[in-house]
């Protein structure tokens, strides 16, 4: 977007505070779009393909991965950049980005590394994403990570808000710690406004995509959501303009329609609070206080109670609570067995198992398991536990 239409308070990428080693940019790419292609190349992107959101990946071919949820996100949060004239290139690429630390098997796997991380500083996907761009990634010549802008690791680290207040360090996740020991992101302040935008979009892809998905695995129906606040609305309109309409297309007008109404008022409500506090700068942004980008009273209220519906309905059925049971097992058994026995790891993860250090040992493990896919952590516990599996 030419500078010319950018708002003040946008992050501009010629005035970004660079990356943490020196190199030459890019003649015909923004800083902040070399971001978003480093993010798309890197190898960490492309295993989003078979990691899941609620499905594990052999559940269905339809079914939102990581992948296709980052897709989502990108796409909202681009047309919001847009629309707020900020910088649309630094919001996509936080928006790609934002699910690179994920465990294979969604919540569940984080939920099962966490725990038997515990003793070693536990496990937080938002700390994975951040290690992962800063140093897990080997792709280049001079450097480990990716080597993205201050502007984007900030936003990546702190997109939901800050994660503690100024003088009084609360307790970080250990590797949000130890990155930030050595390069400060203002972790006691707000993010930029394309950060704050990407995490809403987030949240309006995830809630759209989990009844699209809910609906068409049969985990709930269509007329149960008559009496959801937001999804009641649609879906009367949606009926009395179209009665004879076939199911799956009902349940995409239900889901584009939900969408539309979330980001009309996000853009309603964020115009609004951008006008009242006037910022100037994107420092104004992130000393403001508070978030600038947000919903309405009413749409936040409605997005609670769809929350709950889809957390009792659909994140605790039987069918997706026995392969949550399943998946933390597999995540569970293959920490144990790494950690007791690292001579079963890869040769190019091995030496780094073997140090006598259980902490840094246990670290080490864990990058390995989160880096899994679905498919391929269901098959490397087979392969180690299934006596008559081939090994290979």
């Amino acid at each position: 977007m030419p500078a010319l239409h950018r708002a003040p308070y946008a992050c501009d990428p010629a005035t970004s505070r660079g990356r943490v080693f020196a190199e030459p940019e890019s003649p015909t790419r923004s800083v902040f779009q070399r971001d978003r292609d480093r993010v798309i190349h890197s190898g960490a992107f492309r295993r989003l393909k078979h990691k899941t959101q609620v499905f594990v990946y052999h559940e269905g071919d339809y079914y939102r991965t990581r992948l296709t949820h980052s897709l989502e996100v990108a796409q909202i949060a681009r047309s919001l950049a847009r629309s707020l004239s900020l910088d649309e290139d630094l919001a996509e690429a936080l928006a790609l980005a934002h699910d690179l630390g994920h465990t294979p098997f969604g919540h569940a796997g984080e939920d099962a590394l966490d725990e038997v991380m515990a003793p070693h500083g536990g496990f937080d996907h938002n700390g994975q994403t951040l290690r992962i761009i800063t140093s897990l990634e080997a792709r280049y010549a001079e450097f480990d990570g990716l080597n993205l802008t201050w502007e984007t690791l900030e936003g990546i680290a702190k997109h939901n808000g800050p994660l503690f207040s100024q003088g009084a360090e609360g307790d970080l996740p250990w590797a949000l710690a130890e990155y930030t020991s050595e390069h400060d992101l203002d972790l006691h302040t707000w993010p930029g406004v394309e950060a704050q935008v990407a995490a809403m979009s987030d949240d309006i892809a995830y809630h759209s995509h989990d009844v699209d998905d809910g609906l068409r695995a049969g985990l709930f129906r269509v007329s149960d959501l008559a009496d959801v606040p937001i999804l009641g609305p649609i879906l009367h309109d949606v009926q009395s303009r179209y009665p004879d309409l076939e199911v799956s297309r009902l349940i995409h007008e239900i889901g584009r329609r939900l969408i539309n109404v979330m980001v009309n008022d996000l853009l309603a409500e964020t115009s609004r609070r951008l006008a009242d506090a006037a910022p100037t700068s994107p420092d104004d942004v992130r000393q403001f206080g508070g978030p600038l980008v947000g919903f309405s009273d009413g749409i936040d209220r409605d997005n609670r109670a769809l929350k709950e519906f889809l957390f009792e309905r659909m994140y605790r059925h039987y069918r997706v609570n026995r392969m949550t049971s399943k998946a933390r097992r597999v995540v569970a058994d293959l920490f144990t067995l790494y950690v007791d026995e690292p001579e079963c790891l890869p040769a190019e993860w091995r030496k780094g198992a073997e140090q006598a250090d259980k902490t840094l040992r246990a670290r080490h493990v864990a990058d390995y398991i989160a880096g899994m896919t679905d498919r391929f952590a269901l098959d490397e516990h087979r392969r180690l536990y299934d006596l008559y599996e081939e090994n290979r």
